[in-house]
């Protein structure tokens, strides 16, 4: 092989390892920040991956929230109306946050089925469910119904 051609193909073989090595590194860092959705009955079945990130939501189920007195962490139970997963957090819940609304919570799923979240994310307006939310409900065959607004004293 003459060494004009010898020096072109070592320069081919670095630019296709070079791109190779900078497509592996993409790949990883998008594999480390990627947050997938489980519903609870994903979550039930063993199907979310432990101690990694993950979104997990559904409907707040009515009487599952427990404050703690003597500090900010809040244990409450979310459901898509088949399977329910208890959620921890510690920290203030967003304005919008109540009990028999969407929700999505973003932690990590522990050992014992319980996912610690370190972000709870509601609903902002009467109408609106959280994309997985909705589809998940919607798989299980349960339509989640807003409640229906209080009317507004007069006086």
């Amino acid at each position: 092989m003459n060494p004009l051609r010898k020096k072109r193909l070592i320069i081919i073989l670095a630019l296709l390892a070079g791109v190779g090595v900078a497509v592996a590194l993409a790949l990883s860092a998008l594999q480390q920040n990627i947050n997938l959705f489980y519903t609870p009955t994903q979550i039930a079945n063993g199907e979310a991956p432990l101690d990694t990130r993950i979104r997990a939501g559904g409907m707040v189920e009515k009487g599952s929230l427990q404050r703690s007195s003597d500090s900010l962490d809040v244990r409450f139970v979310v459901t898509d109306f088949s399977k329910s997963v208890t959620i921890t957090y510690r920290g203030i819940l967003p304005d919008l946050f109540r009990e028999g609304q969407g929700i999505v919570a973003l932690g990590k799923l522990n050992a014992d089925g319980v996912v610690v979240a370190d972000e709870v994310l509601a609903k902002h307006d009467e109408k609106y469910m959280p994309p997985e939310v909705s589809k998940a409900l919607k798989d299980s065959g349960q339509t989640a119904s807003p409640p229906a607004p209080t009317p507004a004293k007069q006086g």
